[in-house]
Protein backbone atom coordinates (compact mmCIF):
# COMPACT_ATOMS: atom_id res chain seq x y z
CA UNK A 1 0.00 0.00 0.00
CA UNK A 2 1.34 3.39 -0.92
CA UNK A 3 0.05 6.00 1.46
CA UNK A 4 0.64 9.09 -0.69
CA UNK A 5 -0.27 7.47 -4.02
CA UNK A 6 -3.52 6.05 -2.63
CA UNK A 7 -4.30 9.38 -0.99
CA UNK A 8 -3.92 11.24 -4.28
CA UNK A 9 -6.07 8.65 -6.03
CA UNK A 10 -8.80 8.95 -3.36
CA UNK A 11 -8.80 12.75 -3.75
CA UNK A 12 -9.33 12.44 -7.49
CA UNK A 13 -12.09 9.86 -7.00
CA UNK A 14 -14.06 12.36 -4.90
CA UNK A 15 -14.55 14.35 -8.12
CA UNK A 16 -16.49 11.53 -9.79
CA UNK A 17 -19.95 12.55 -10.95
CA UNK A 18 -21.43 9.03 -10.87
CA UNK A 19 -20.64 6.12 -8.57
CA UNK A 20 -18.67 3.24 -10.03
CA UNK A 21 -20.49 -0.09 -10.47
CA UNK A 22 -20.90 -1.92 -7.15
CA UNK A 23 -21.86 -5.51 -7.99
CA UNK A 24 -19.32 -7.97 -9.33
CA UNK A 25 -21.29 -8.73 -12.54
CA UNK A 26 -21.70 -5.01 -13.29
CA UNK A 27 -18.00 -4.40 -12.68
CA UNK A 28 -17.10 -7.33 -14.92
CA UNK A 29 -19.36 -6.06 -17.73
CA UNK A 30 -17.75 -2.62 -17.42
CA UNK A 31 -14.26 -4.09 -17.73
CA UNK A 32 -15.31 -6.21 -20.72
CA UNK A 33 -16.58 -3.04 -22.45
CA UNK A 34 -13.43 -1.10 -21.60
CA UNK A 35 -10.95 -3.81 -22.63
CA UNK A 36 -13.11 -5.00 -25.56
CA UNK A 37 -13.23 -8.68 -24.72
CA UNK A 38 -13.47 -11.33 -22.05
CA UNK A 39 -10.03 -12.75 -22.79
CA UNK A 40 -8.26 -9.48 -21.91
CA UNK A 41 -10.27 -9.15 -18.67
CA UNK A 42 -9.46 -12.75 -17.74
CA UNK A 43 -5.74 -12.10 -18.20
CA UNK A 44 -5.96 -8.84 -16.25
CA UNK A 45 -7.75 -10.43 -13.29
CA UNK A 46 -5.86 -13.73 -13.49
CA UNK A 47 -8.99 -15.89 -13.86
CA UNK A 48 -10.28 -18.07 -16.69
CA UNK A 49 -12.15 -16.60 -19.62
CA UNK A 50 -15.10 -18.84 -18.76
CA UNK A 51 -15.26 -17.31 -15.26
CA UNK A 52 -15.47 -13.83 -16.75
CA UNK A 53 -18.25 -14.97 -19.10
CA UNK A 54 -20.19 -16.41 -16.16
CA UNK A 55 -19.95 -13.11 -14.26
CA UNK A 56 -21.12 -11.20 -17.35
CA UNK A 57 -24.18 -13.49 -17.65
CA UNK A 58 -24.95 -13.13 -13.90
CA UNK A 59 -24.32 -16.83 -13.30
CA UNK A 60 -21.80 -15.92 -10.57
CA UNK A 61 -22.53 -12.98 -8.31
CA UNK A 62 -20.14 -13.21 -5.36
CA UNK A 63 -16.38 -13.30 -6.08
CA UNK A 64 -13.63 -14.54 -3.76
CA UNK A 65 -12.20 -11.75 -1.58
CA UNK A 66 -8.93 -11.51 -3.55
CA UNK A 67 -10.78 -11.37 -6.89
CA UNK A 68 -13.24 -8.82 -5.49
CA UNK A 69 -10.34 -6.56 -4.46
CA UNK A 70 -8.66 -6.86 -7.89
CA UNK A 71 -11.97 -6.23 -9.63
CA UNK A 72 -12.69 -3.12 -7.56
CA UNK A 73 -9.16 -1.76 -8.07
CA UNK A 74 -9.24 -2.24 -11.85
CA UNK A 75 -12.69 -0.67 -12.24
CA UNK A 76 -11.77 2.33 -10.07
CA UNK A 77 -8.56 2.78 -12.03
CA UNK A 78 -10.53 3.11 -15.29
CA UNK A 79 -13.73 4.81 -14.08
CA UNK A 80 -14.51 8.25 -15.56
CA UNK A 81 -11.10 9.06 -17.07
CA UNK A 82 -12.20 12.47 -18.39
CA UNK A 83 -13.54 13.59 -15.00
CA UNK A 84 -10.32 12.33 -13.39
CA UNK A 85 -8.17 14.24 -15.90
CA UNK A 86 -10.22 17.42 -15.46
CA UNK A 87 -9.90 17.26 -11.65
CA UNK A 88 -6.13 16.81 -11.91
CA UNK A 89 -5.86 19.65 -14.42
CA UNK A 90 -7.90 22.02 -12.24
CA UNK A 91 -5.80 21.23 -9.17
CA UNK A 92 -2.56 21.61 -11.13
CA UNK A 93 -3.44 24.93 -12.75
CA UNK A 94 -5.79 26.91 -10.53
CA UNK A 95 -7.08 25.10 -7.46
CA UNK A 96 -4.08 23.58 -5.75
CA UNK A 97 -4.37 20.73 -3.28
CA UNK A 98 -4.98 20.53 0.46
CA UNK A 99 -2.88 18.07 2.42
CA UNK A 100 -3.98 16.89 5.85
CA UNK A 101 -1.27 14.87 7.56
CA UNK A 102 -0.12 13.68 10.93
CA UNK A 103 3.56 12.85 10.77
CA UNK A 104 6.92 13.44 12.36
CA UNK A 105 8.18 16.63 10.76
CA UNK A 106 11.70 17.93 11.20
CA UNK A 107 13.94 20.26 9.28
CA UNK A 108 17.54 21.16 8.65
CA UNK A 109 18.37 24.68 9.79
CA UNK A 110 21.37 26.72 10.93
CA UNK A 111 23.04 26.00 14.27
CA UNK A 112 21.16 27.37 17.24
CA UNK A 113 17.63 26.61 16.13
CA UNK A 114 15.43 23.85 17.51
CA UNK A 115 15.20 21.56 14.53
CA UNK A 116 14.22 18.39 16.39
CA UNK A 117 11.55 16.44 14.57
CA UNK A 118 8.23 16.20 16.34
CA UNK A 119 4.81 14.82 15.52
CA UNK A 120 2.57 17.49 14.02
CA UNK A 121 -0.91 17.45 12.60
CA UNK A 122 -1.03 19.88 9.69
CA UNK A 123 -3.74 20.84 7.24
CA UNK A 124 -2.15 23.04 4.59
CA UNK A 125 -3.31 24.26 1.18
CA UNK A 126 -0.48 23.73 -1.27
CA UNK A 127 -0.27 25.93 -4.40
CA UNK A 128 -1.09 24.51 -7.85
CA UNK A 129 2.57 23.91 -8.80
CA UNK A 130 2.90 21.33 -6.01
CA UNK A 131 -0.34 19.65 -7.08
CA UNK A 132 1.06 19.49 -10.61
CA UNK A 133 4.35 18.03 -9.38
CA UNK A 134 2.55 15.43 -7.25
CA UNK A 135 0.26 14.32 -10.09
CA UNK A 136 3.09 14.31 -12.65
CA UNK A 137 5.27 12.21 -10.37
CA UNK A 138 2.38 9.83 -9.70
CA UNK A 139 1.71 9.46 -13.44
CA UNK A 140 5.41 8.76 -14.03
CA UNK A 141 5.24 5.90 -11.53
CA UNK A 142 7.03 7.58 -8.64
CA UNK A 143 7.14 5.76 -5.34
CA UNK A 144 5.85 6.94 -2.01
CA UNK A 145 9.25 8.34 -1.02
CA UNK A 146 9.35 10.74 -3.96
CA UNK A 147 5.75 11.86 -3.43
CA UNK A 148 6.58 12.36 0.24
CA UNK A 149 9.57 14.57 -0.67
CA UNK A 150 7.43 16.73 -2.96
CA UNK A 151 4.81 17.14 -0.21
CA UNK A 152 7.59 18.03 2.27
CA UNK A 153 8.90 20.72 -0.11
CA UNK A 154 5.40 22.16 -0.34
CA UNK A 155 5.04 22.18 3.44
CA UNK A 156 8.42 23.88 3.72
CA UNK A 157 7.41 26.69 1.39
CA UNK A 158 3.85 27.22 2.59
CA UNK A 159 3.87 26.30 6.29
CA UNK A 160 7.40 26.92 7.52
CA UNK A 161 8.55 29.74 5.22
CA UNK A 162 5.12 31.28 4.62
CA UNK A 163 5.92 32.03 0.98
CA UNK A 164 9.34 33.54 1.79
CA UNK A 165 8.23 35.81 4.66
CA UNK A 166 10.01 33.83 7.42
CA UNK A 167 12.51 31.04 8.07
CA UNK A 168 14.55 31.98 5.00
CA UNK A 169 17.55 29.96 6.16
CA UNK A 170 15.55 26.73 6.37
CA UNK A 171 17.28 24.15 4.17
CA UNK A 172 15.22 20.97 4.12
CA UNK A 173 12.02 19.63 5.69
CA UNK A 174 11.82 15.93 6.50
CA UNK A 175 8.46 14.17 6.65
CA UNK A 176 8.80 10.79 8.38
CA UNK A 177 6.68 8.32 10.38
CA UNK A 178 3.54 9.33 8.50
CA UNK A 179 0.51 8.18 10.51
CA UNK A 180 -2.15 9.73 8.31
CA UNK A 181 -2.28 11.60 5.02
CA UNK A 182 -5.32 12.78 3.11
CA UNK A 183 -5.60 15.04 0.07
CA UNK A 184 -8.48 17.26 -1.02
CA UNK A 185 -8.78 18.95 -4.40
Amino acid sequence: MTLFGDGLEAAVQKAFTRPAPKSAPARMRYLVRQLKGTKQVAQLLRVSQRTVERYVKDQIKKPRPDLAARLEREVNKRWQPQIRARARQTAATTGGIVIDTRARIGYTAPVGSTDDARVRHLTVALPPQYAARLFDAQQAGAGDQQLQRIAAEGLKEVYFQDGGRRAGSLEEVRLTDVEHVEFEL
